[in-house]
């Protein structure tokens, strides 16, 4: 077994699909997939997805690079467009389900999504976003996987799959974590495991990446807060490391767990938070 880092954590030879691709933590897990080897399919909802798939091509090559752009509420559309990814591509080796709505529809930072309002449109949302989705590209990828006996998922969660938002660091702000999203991330985890558990036998792995607070100012949500610097500041007072993480920041634990380098880890979440879950 060849131990240098290089080639111990080297995604040359894989096909691995991204949803989710051109958002805030999915254009950074992209351009690190390409940088190591990996050949990218990439998933995303808007226009910028079109544009990132053109810089990313110009970067590392068109055959590389694929994207679609996608809705992926469209149940019946999406479904479509997997099996003719699968028809064409045969084995991804690699599933990286990292796309989940946040902003105002799903409740993020408006009152109409606390505990008391939140209407059972918000739910369905977050519960397609964090199960959903990741159930049926499983589906769709599996067979190749177990054909092949090789396959890792890696499911995108959040800390608030393990603990509770504090309401103190909301109080006079406009920020607010919905409940659909710890619910639906907490599901998330469990179909991770439930995953690793039935296919593990075939070669597949399923672990998960649980990020903590990460900032942008151009996104909305949780894991990237726009910037109101008070907020930011409790943020920063409450993880262990006295900061806000950066989505680079989440890079060794994706390659780690995409690449060989995490052959007989499965069922496992990997916690990404500055400390904040430990105290």
């Amino acid at each position: 077994m060849n131990f240098q880092a290089k080639s111990l954590f080297s995604l040359s030879g894989k096909t691995v699909l991204l949803t989710g691709a051109s958002g805030f933590l999915g254009r950074t897990m992209a351009a690190a997939l390409l940088t190591n080897g990996a050949r990218l399919i990439a998933l995303g909802r808007s226009e910028r997805i079109n544009r990132e798939s053109r810089r990313w091509a110009s970067d590392f090559g068109k055959k590389r690079v694929c994207g679609h752009r996608i809705d992926m509420y469209d149940s019946e559309r999406l479904s479509r467009l997997l099996d003719k990814i699968v028809e064409r591509e045969g084995l991804i080796e690699v599933l990286i389900n990292n796309a989940h709505e946040l902003g105002p529809a799903t409740g993020f930072n408006t009152p109409a999504g606390s505990l008391e309002k939140a209407t059972a449109d918000q739910w369905t949302r977050h519960l397609a976003s964090g199960v959903y989705w990741p159930a049926l590209l499983a589906q769709k990828l599996a067979p190749a996987m177990k054909q092949h006996h090789r396959g890792s998922i890696i499911n995108i969660a959040t800390m608030y799959a393990l603990i509770a938002p504090s309401p103190r660091l909301y109080e006079g702000t406009a920020f607010l974590n919905p409940p659909g999203y710890s619910a639906a991330k907490a599901g998330m985890v469990a179909l991770t495991r439930y995953l690793a558990s039935f296919w593990g036998a075939a070669g597949i792995r399923a672990n998960a990446i649980l990020p903590g607070p990460f900032s942008d100012t151009q996104e909305a949500g949780f894991n990237a807060v726009r910037g109101d610097e008070a907020f930011l500041d409790r943020l920063r007072q409450r993880t262990c490391l006295g900061r806000i993480g950066r989505p680079a920041e989440l890079i060794g634990a994706l390659l780690f767990l995409a690449s060989d380098a995490s052959s007989y880890m499965t069922g496992q979440t990997l916690v990404v938070d500055g400390g904040w879950t430990i105290t």
